[in-house]
């Protein structure tokens, strides 16, 4: 499998392509990986250096990735945060590109916006570019419930409106949607979930609810399901094995009372997922 994926990169820490890319080559995905920012570390810090790259720079590596002829190569387009609106318009004519050279391919859009607790930390224009352009083109979402919230113009919270939620998102385009950090509030206590939904059915997976926050860790859930689910098709495998991957890197960085993921330290954990949680069908 070959994955073009479209992110941001750091010199420090691991989001964005710093956090997609070792992953799915542990997992053996061939990635070609092009560059949004080039940021000495992430934002979370709250000072960062390092140079936005201009999208027409962005546009430029895509074609001489093009003019190599492998497009009818890809299977996949991932794209995750998008640091300037310029951007949207280079993901949609790289998808546009690549589909017209492999119908079979997929886009992938992790529509990065924030979440529940610091409401959206993107350039202003970033969220309505996501809802009204960009997701629209996409095979697959992976927003988290805050994002699938503002795409959808709805209030997910249980079960029932998380999955209303999901379906006003399918019926923008993409036709497989992961949900990320779903909260309901009749949820286990001490527990967070992860919902999967395509054309087959619904997917709930519940685990314990790590006490963190790690700046990366969506863009790694993202890029492992895209990966598991192109490969099997099948929503409910790719969401037991991610969510087990990304349990296990979390815990691994808890452990290490780190502030940064220990991507490399958890890397046998991606190659083979402990399958620790099972999905059930909720539809």
């Amino acid at each position: 499998m070959k994955i073009l994926s479209i992110q941001s990169a750091v010199a420090y820490g691991h989001v964005g392509n710093s956090a997609a890319v070792f992953p799915l080559q542990r997992i053996g995905v061939d990635v070609v990986p092009v560059y949004t920012v080039n940021f000495s570390n992430h934002t979370g810090y709250g000072a960062w250096r390092g140079p936005m790259i201009d999208p027409s720079d962005v546009r430029e590596v895509i074609t001489g990735i093009r003019e190599r002829g492998i497009m009818p190569q890809i299977d996949a387009v991932l794209s995750g945060y998008q640091g300037g609106e310029g951007i949207a318009d280079v993901i949609i004519d790289a998808v546009a590109q690549l589909k017209a050279e492999n119908p079979d391919a997929v886009y992938a859009c992790d529509p990065v916006m924030g979440n529940a607790k610091s409401g959206c930390f993107v350039a202003p224009a970033i969220p309505d570019l996501l809802r009204d352009r960009v997701v629209p083109v996409a095979d697959i979402i992976t927003p988290n419930q805050f994002e699938l919230g503002y795409l959808t113009g709805t209030e997910p919270a249980d079960l029932e409106s998380t999955l209303a939620s999901v379906d006003a998102a399918m019926a923008m385009g993409p036709s497989t949607v992961l949900v990320t950090s779903v909260e309901r509030p009749d949820r286990d206590e001490g527990t967070i979930e992860m919902l999967a939904v395509d054309g087959k059915g619904a997917w709930l997976v519940t685990t314990p609810h790590l006490p963190m926050k790690a700046n990366g860790s969506g863009d790694v859930t993202a890029a492992l399901f895209t990966a598991h689910y192109v490969g099997t098709g099948d929503a409910k495998l790719a969401l037991e094995r991610t969510v087990s991957s990304v349990f296990d890197l979390l815990q691994t960085t808890l452990d290490a009372d780190d502030r940064e993921l220990r991507l490399i330290e958890a890397q046998e954990r991606y190659a083979n997922p402990r399958m620790q949680f099972a999905a059930r069908q909720v539809r």
